[in-house]
């Protein structure tokens, strides 16, 4: 799985002119505090309680922040064969700020990011060949993220596509590449055109999505749960999720997505529907306490039906 990695400041404010949306510069910020280290990795280590079985493809700065954040990774046994340390880059930054609701608006710095390569790909090809699930997104370059689903689905190994941050002339071939195509409904709206803000329209998103070649559209729509729809099953589906008091949304898709990796590599007898119901329980736990990885719970926090 690619880890996207960024420090990030956090800061609450009483409205916010629009919600969910993902914004990224190319500026240097300065006087940010860090709180803590965050990162768009998707870990599903915390549910499965099996170390080293997930790998972060990432590249952070040789500093403070990179240095934290290896060792992050490292107290939760995941694997840091193929993080890399540069000194041409800072780690990554993410501002994130919160509304009373729990809404949010993230501002990136992609930092050293963006130099995770192909070459360091090749580098991890053996990794890649073996994994039950290949997870990309786009907070490092196309080229790479396209590079990895190639050499994923070239193996054999399912690929779960999250194109986060959209961009509206998304390459083809990352339809045809994704296993599963799951984004939120403002990404879908840039990839589509289409306005996105109920699941009827949703439906109609995933569809424009699917004849582009993906096998399976997932939408995600925040407290109304996600849309469904694939090649086998093309009648949209729509599955809610349970209403809970929203402390911080940030985070929840990456907790959406990671637990549907996790059910797609350990439970794939499930069906899609089952995963999608439980990937919703699980992002709206996450979204009851504050921050990213913080917030995620463990498979012992969980209930036992889950698994």
């Amino acid at each position: 799985m690619f880890s996207t990695i960024q420090g990030f400041r956090e800061a609450r404010f009483s409205a916010i002119l629009k919600c969910g949306c993902l914004f990224v510069i190319n500026v240097v910020l300065t006087e940010v505090t860090f709180l803590s280290i965050r990162s768009r990795f998707w870990t599903t280590e915390a549910m499965t309680g099996s170390p080293s079985m997930q790998r972060a493809f990432s590249v952070v700065g040789k500093d403070s922040f990179g240095n934290d954040y290896i060792e992050n990774l490292k107290q939760n046994d995941i694997s840091t064969e193929f993080t890399y340390q540069t000194q041409d880059a800072a780690t990554g930054t993410a501002s994130i700020i919160v509304n009373n609701e729990g809404q949010n608006i993230i501002i990136i710095v992609a930092g050293a990011n963006l130099l995770l390569n192909t070459e360091d790909l090749r580098e991890a090809a053996k990794a890649i060949s073996r994994a039950k699930v290949m997870i990309c997104q786009l907070e490092v370059t196309p080229e790479t993220s396209l590079e990895a689903l190639t050499m994923a689905h070239s193996n054999g190994v399912k690929t779960l596509f999250n194109p986060a941050p959209a961009i509206a002339d998304l390459d083809p071939r990352f339809y045809a590449l994704s296993d599963v195509f799951c984004c939120n409904e403002t990404e879908a709206e840039i990839l589509t055109g289409l306005t996105v803000s109920s699941p009827a329209d949703a439906g109609k998103a995933a569809r424009v999505l699917l004849e582009r070649g993906c096998q399976v559209v997932i939408i995600t729509l925040g407290a109304e749960g996600c849309v469904m729809l694939s090649q086998t099953e093309p009648v949209p589906k729509h599955i809610p999720t349970e209403k809970v008091k929203a402390v911080d949304t940030t985070g929840a898709g990456d907790s959406f997505v990671g637990a549907l990796a996790f059910y797609l590599a350990y439970y794939p007898n499930l069906s899609l529907e089952e995963m999608l119901k439980r990937a919703n329980f699980i992002a709206a736990v996450s979204v009851q306490a504050a921050g990213t990885q913080s917030s995620y719970p463990y498979k012992k926090d969980l209930p036992l039906d889950l698994f």
